[in-house]
């Protein structure tokens, strides 16, 4: 294959603009050897291949989330020049043979990265040149916008899913944040704040529930998206990533495909599979049984209420003394304490007690009498028998 070939190839993979390439090496700092690549710097993204003969990239480093890049040791005409590149999940080197071209990649980097160039740059004027013709057209293929923030979960989502395990402690960091802005990209409804072995975990168990499970990335501000396939050897499980971009969502395949919306990711893969995927809904249990309920207890007896005993005055009530007989033309003094007036009042209560006395007495009499007179005739023979006798 040659050269140009490959070349045109690369191109059509990324679908991302060529600004600068060359030889260079590449190690973790917590790896001891550098490994040889070849990088081609497109766009805001270093792709790195094995060697200048090979079409499909075997790393690539995510530029746009450079936090800072810094000279290891001082520039040296006959030494390596090697470069500290921190990312947001990790720490690069990159190793050029040369002070010169070092100085070219770090000034493409930081240009691209930075959307201006670095001042101080030590690079002829025809390589400042084409340093300026990048910059225009990174300009023109991202525009300067802020970069919109991860959208935030579902309201149905956010109760703790029965896969994921609690966290130990509530943080300010747990809570989805805020929706800002009122044009933020839909979220489908196969999307679950999971981890990739959380997420292949609720395929495998769940088979009957979806195939497609989209989540987000270990990186900020991107996606990926998890499914299950039925091939002929049986179930298999793949993760695809997707990078969020100012323009859009990249799909990272073989050939990058860019759309607009998380939406339009899944519907890329429906469409890609002939809809023989579908996205993961988590089912909801219904009940199949209907108890009866139990007949409440009734009371068989009236409870007896309960009365406050009564309570008896301990002095007895004087009873009223009884009225007096007075004559139309005597008056009573309102002055209690007169003694003569006492007097007449006791003589007064004295004659109607007599009075009283006496007509009972005279009824008695008279009820006597009457028995008397009552008497059957066998008495009256009787006594006159007795008497005939004597």
């Amino acid at each position: 294959m040659s050269n140009r070939v490959v070349h045109k190839r690369r191109a059509t993979i990324t679908d991302l603009p060529l600004y600068y390439s060359g030889h260079l090496r590449k190690k973790l700092t917590k790896e001891k050897d550098f490994k040889k690549y070849y990088g081609e710097l497109r766009g805001a993204t270093l792709f790195l291949y094995k060697d200048d003969t090979q079409d499909t990239y075997t790393e690539k480093l995510h530029l746009g989330q450079l936090k800072s890049m810094q000279l290891h040791s001082p520039y040296q005409k006959k030494t390596p020049t090697i470069f500290t590149l921190t990312l947001q999940t990790e720490e690069v080197q990159l190793q050029m043979d040369n002070s010169v071209t070092g100085e070219e990649w770090r000034g493409y980097i930081l240009t691209v990265v930075k959307k201006e160039i670095p001042s101080k740059l030590q690079l002829l004027p025809g390589q400042m040149l084409q340093l300026q013709d990048a910059l225009d057209q990174e300009r023109r293929r991202n525009p300067t916008t802020q970069r919109p923030e991860l959208p935030p979960r579902p309201l149905f989502l956010c109760t703790p899913s029965p896969f994921q395990s609690p966290p130990a402690s509530a943080s300010p960091s747990s809570t989805p944040p805020k929706d800002k802005t009122d044009n933020s990209p839909e979220i489908p409804a196969c999307f679950f704040h999971v981890s990739r072995k959380e997420a292949e975990h609720m395929l495998k168990v769940n088979p009957e529930c979806g195939s497609i499970i989209l989540r987000p990335s270990t990186l900020a501000n991107n996606y990926a998206l998890t499914l299950r396939q039925q091939t002929s050897s049986g179930p298999i499980l793949k993760n695809f990533r997707v990078t969020s971009t100012n323009v859009g969502f990249v799909i990272e395949l073989d050939t990058a495909v860019t759309v607009s919306s998380l939406n339009e990711v899944l519907n890329y893969f429906l469409e890609k599979t002939e809809y023989r995927l579908h996205p993961f809904i988590a089912s909801q249990p219904y009940d199949t049984h209907i108890d009866m309920s139990p007949v409440p207890n009734v009371l068989t007896t009236v409870p007896k209420a309960q009365v406050a005993p009564m309570l008896r005055s301990e002095t007895k009530e004087k009873l009223p003394l009884p009225p007096t007989n007075q004559d139309d033309g005597d008056y009573v003094m309102p002055d209690d304490h007169d003694p003569k007036l006492k007097s007449v009042q006791m003589d007064r209560e004295l004659e109607a007690v007599l009075k009283l006395r006496r007509e009972s007495h005279t009824e008695t009499e008279e009820v006597n009498t009457n028995q008397s007179s009552e008497k059957p005739p066998s008495a009256a023979v009787h006594w006159s028998g007795n008497s005939s006798t004597i």
